[in-house]
């Protein structure tokens, strides 16, 4: 009996869509409106008037900040911003040339043998380290790529924000206002996803008991397939070869007539307009109207449009974030490390939260392999 057919006697669920796996008071996708809730409030709400610092308040504490909270946050986040000396050691002694992933991979995994109380596991010392977590990986990404580069790291500047100490430390000039909040913008939209496939990783490690800092390793390992994180790269690719090309419609028939995967088109839970891919279109035509250089935004339409008339599919976040980060000189090998810093958010909360109410994540499986049998000797075997 065939593997599908024996899935579907079994009541199997390939890729566990729409199996439900945990409860959570973080993230909430309503796929059918296309609408996106964190802990309440609306997303497209929170891009529009919150910061990501706020944001992430909100992730890991249920609630909005009052102002004496939101400044002692950002303090904090300020104090851990700066990254640490033999993390820094460990990035120039990579070899070769690590994408930027693998090199955040490998220092936020590096950063449990650096935390100072390390036998502490109460929620507070839980809320330190999801806080350096999250305010340490901008650092992590800029450093390396400008060490990539063959330059030297920018640290950051305590007056900055998180939005625009990442532009700052990539980039080495301080970002103007309209770019500053473009990007707390798209780190709004990318914080929080409900169970997505990193953020299932991340629970099914944190279930173990094992620390945040395991659990962010998995979901960043999850996060770099080309199905999850890498997809916005691959959309940025597509854009740069139609606008060499000049031909949407013959790019898109080629790529249908030859079976190949659209990137940044289709989500699984969204039947509608991804609510963060709707706002961000809007960014993107405000970007091309105001920052020289910028041109993305028709070219996308154009596509957006006629994929939706041979295929149906709406675009998705990575569709329209690809550009928007492309016009703020942010480059594409980087975009993934860039969703993965907003991500942290989320993912921190989803650990606090599996560790509030814990119980080991340990599904099971419908065995499709063959039926009993007999070991039979070496020689015996013709």
């Amino acid at each position: 009996m065939s593997t599908k057919a024996n899935n579907q006697d079994t009541g199997v669920v390939r890729g566990l869509a729409d199996v439900v796996a945990a409860n959570t008071r973080l993230g909430r996708v309503d796929g059918v409106r296309g609408r996106l809730h964190y802990c309440g409030y609306d997303v497209i709400d929170l891009a529009q008037h919150a910061t990501y610092e706020e944001t992430i308040y909100l992730l890991l504490h249920g609630e909005l900040p009052s102002a004496s909270q939101l400044e002692a946050f950002v303090r904090d986040m300020v104090r851990h911003r700066p990254m640490n000396v033999g993390h820094l050691q460990l990035l120039r002694a990579l070899p070769g040339a690590p994408a930027p992933m693998e090199a955040l991979r490998t220092v936020v995994s590096a950063m449990s043998a650096t935390d100072p109380s390390p036998l502490d596991k109460s929620r507070q010392a839980n809320l330190r380290r999801a806080a350096r977590l999250i305010a340490q990986m901008p650092t992590v990404v800029a450093a390396h790529w400008r060490l990539r580069q063959g330059e030297e790291p920018v640290g950051p500047k305590d007056e900055l924000s998180h939005a625009a100490n990442f532009y700052y430390m990539l980039h080495g000039h301080v970002p103007s206002s309209l770019e500053t909040r473009i990007l707390d913008m798209c780190l709004i939209l990318m914080a929080e996803h409900e169970l997505n496939a990193s953020t299932f990783a991340v629970r099914v490690v944190a279930s173990t008991l094992s620390d945040i800092y395991a659990a962010l390793t998995a979901g960043l390992g999850a996060l770099n397939g080309r199905l999850h994180g890498a997809a916005n790269t691959e959309v940025m690719k597509m854009l740069l070869e139609v606008d060499h090309s000049n031909d949407v419609a013959g790019y898109v028939r080629g790529a249908l007539a030859a079976k190949r995967r659209i990137m940044g088109f289709g989500h699984r839970v969204y039947k509608t307009w991804d609510p963060r891919a709707t706002f961000l279109r809007e960014v993107l035509s405000q970007l091309d109207h105001q920052l020289p250089g910028a041109h993305w935004f028709l070219l996308a339409e154009e596509i957006q449009d006629t994929v939706f008339q041979y295929k149906k599919l709406y675009p998705n976040v990575d569709f329209y974030a690809a550009p928007a980060l492309y016009g703020l000189g942010f480059p594409m090998e980087i975009f993934t490390a860039f969703f993965a810093c907003a991500r942290s958010a989320g993912w921190s909360a989803h650990v606090l939260e599996q560790y509030a109410d814990n119980r080991l994540i340990r599904p099971t499986t419908s065995y499709v392999g063959a039926a009993e049998r007999e070991y039979v000797a070496l020689e015996g075997r013709g």
